[in-house]
């Protein structure tokens, strides 16, 4: 396989890839904001609703490890190809959707399809550009990849508030087929060499089952209060067996559908620790900052999205320069500086109060944003950096796989911590509501109507134990990125991608 392909017009071929993973990146979030809309319609509860979410992230950390088998079997510009069409088609039928039962089927299937387009767009990105511009073709990978999730509820919004919400589904249409056409067009007489990999059903099954329950456990789990439910213990159970005897098989097959045996490079190892739990805390902050803007500050849904907007703008603006100069730096340099930016911000936010202003907020999204350009292209990079050329469209597929698992546990685990811890802080705060502390008595006796000032002073009570806890949530976050520093550290230089191979031709 020659390494040198050009695509005739090298812009359009990037914006073709780059094109496809906005679109399926944006669909992670952009349903967030529309649920309660979504239920309304389709007259179910909003915690029916959350499974628009859930089932597309589950077919997505399914799909996702089976890109190196897929991409082996049919090459990556036709796998590409196909699962962006197909993505345009089940949005098509999401969008169509008379019921939640026939939504979520087809969430399901837009994850599926979803799960090889991020990996593979990722190796062909690498493979059509010269090794001197790798660094810059995968900085605008990453950018489009941290816009992504922030426009989603943004856009989600706004398109719900104005339109209607089967239209967050139907935007991907033309683009996908856009995005589809000029890759095919681009790509056509790129070599491929494909080969017939036996099916490893073993692995594949035990996959489906061990990670399918996990996501039910970790979505479930809040409302079924975790394990005094039976529910939940023997879906616990069950995703435990199929995990243990998923590894144990996939490091003795011979040709596993999931190729463990890359955690023997030592820069892919640490590179993807880091990013997995760096990507987890990230995605936490995402998902507490615009509740705590709507339950704690009162925000509407769409200041609560102007809120958070900021964490944008330096990606977009840095990504570029980081592109560029990254290799001049130890990229370990880079990584570490993101974490001591996130760590910081963690800890700023863990001292915020009910009071905080609109512009204090805005103002640690925005220097967040520093942090999050500094860090997706020069942790892929260092992760894919000592893999074969025929790994990395396997590579980043387990990588990528660990990353969605990561922050669904982030997701569950953020939301439990952040409500329990609450409940804790209540009671320790009512507990000083006594006969005996004069300042409590002295607002209860200056009051006509005792039943109110009582229900006030339990809301209070209740925001501020939210308060408290989500404090206490951001100062672990804080200290989580920066331990990550230790780790990164453990990486070795060179870190240089290199080309992938035609589809993983050994």
């Amino acid at each position: 396989m020659s390494t040198h392909f050009r695509p005739p017009n090298l812009v359009l071929a990037t914006i073709g890839l780059s094109l496809a993973t906005f679109m399926q990146v944006l669909d992670t979030t952009i349903a967030n904001v529309s649920l309660p809309t979504i239920a309304g319609n389709l007259g179910v509860s909003s915690d029916e609703s959350t499974w628009v979410i859930t089932s597309f992230a589950v077919s997505n950390a399914i799909a996702l490890p089976l890109t190196g088998f897929l991409t082996r079997r049919f090459g990556e510009v036709k796998l590409f190809v196909w699962a962006t069409l197909a993505f345009s088609v089940a949005s098509l039928l999401c969008g169509i959707a008379q019921s939640m039962g026939m939504l979520i089927v087809f969430r399901t299937l837009q994850g599926a399809v979803a799960g090889p387009m991020y990996p593979v767009t990722q190796a062909l990105l690498i493979g059509i550009y010269p090794p001197n511009k790798r660094p810059m073709a995968l900085a605008l990978l990453a950018m489009v990849t941290v816009v992504a999730p922030i426009a989603g509820p943004i856009l989600g919004g706004w398109i719900t508030d104005n339109y209607s919400w089967p239209w967050i589904f139907f935007i991907n249409v033309p683009i996908g087929i856009f995005a589809s056409f000029v890759v095919a067009n681009q790509m056509r007489l790129r070599e491929v060499v494909t080969s017939r990999p036996k099916i490893d059903y073993v692995g594949l099954i035990t996959l489906v089952i061990g990670i399918g329950a996990l996501q039910v456990v970790l979505d479930k789990g809040n409302d079924e209060d975790w394990f005094n439910s039976n529910f939940i213990i023997i879906t616990s159970i069950i995703s435990a067996i199929a995990l243990a005897v998923f590894l144990i098989w996939e490091l003795t097959d011979k040709e596993p559908i999931v190729d463990l045996k890359l955690f023997r490079h030592r820069n892919f190892r640490m590179g993807t620790i880091s990013l997995v739990l760096a990507y987890a805390a990230f995605f936490a902050i995402n998902l507490l900052v615009p509740q705590w803007l709507q339950i704690n500050l009162g925000y509407t849904a769409t200041w609560a999205g102007f809120a958070a907007a900021p964490l944008g703008i330096l990606p977009v603006i840095l990504t570029p320069f980081v592109g560029r100069y990254a290799a001049r730096f130890d990229l370990r340099m880079l990584t570490a500086a993101s974490f001591v930016v996130m760590g910081a911000t963690c800890l700023i936010r863990s001292g915020f109060y009910i009071g905080v202003d609109f512009y204090h907020i805005a103002s640690v999204q925005l220097l967040q944003g520093l942090g999050v350009a500094l860090f997706f292209m020069p942790v892929t990079t260092i992760l894919l950096s000592d893999l074969q050329p025929h790994e990395i469209a396997s590579g980043g597929g387990v990588a990528t796989f660990l990353r969605t698992v990561g922050a669904s546990f982030a997701a569950s685990l953020t939301s439990f911590m952040w409500e329990r811890r609450a409940v804790l802080h209540h009671s320790q705060l009512a507990e000083q509501i006594t006969p005996y502390n004069p300042t409590a008595q002295q607002a209860i006796n200056q009051s006509s109507d005792t039943q109110t000032t009582l229900a006030m002073l339990n809301d209070t009570i209740s925001l501020q134990g939210l308060q408290i806890s989500f404090n206490e949530i951001f100062y672990v976050l804080g200290w989580i990125f920066l331990s990550l520093i230790v780790v990164i550290w453990m990486a070795k230089p060179p870190f240089t991608a290199k080309a992938g191979a035609g589809a993983g031709g050994h």
